[in-house]
């Protein structure tokens, strides 16, 4: 089970930090990543750490403003949001997949969590 919190609202430019906890014994068993779905469009791959969190993997858009990291002592992934854009704004969602698996694509992922809203004001 994955717990997403830490959304809200912020001014362009501003910052959030996203956590995602997950529950169970085996948490570095998996790849962890945030996605974000926009209204009226597709989920959207944004970043991805390995099992270990020596591997990290981003999208473009947000390349040099997000950074996720992990804490597999405490089952939480989290995801830092700087400088952030009106374009920023969307549902984030965490989600899991086995450490063996690849691809970055919402089916590639086994577990999600509920989502946190993102809001970015102009």
């Amino acid at each position: 089970q994955l717990q997403a919190s830490g959304g809200g609202l912020v001014q362009a430019g501003g910052s959030l930090r996203l956590s995602c906890a997950a529950s169970g014994r085996t948490f570095s068993y998996y790849r962890m990543a945030w996605f974000r779905q926009a209204p009226g469009k597709e989920r959207e791959f944004v970043a991805d750490i390995s099992g270990s969190g020596g591997r990290t993997y981003y999208a473009d858009s947000v390349k040099g403003r997000f950074t996720i990291s992990r804490d597999n002592a405490e089952n939480t992934v989290y995801m830092q949001l700087t400088s952030l854009k009106p374009e920023d704004t969307a549902v984030y969602y965490c989600a899991a997949a086995p450490i063996y698996g690849l691809g970055y694509a919402p089916s590639d992922y086994a577990y999600w969590g509920q989502g946190t809203q993102v809001t970015v004001s102009s």
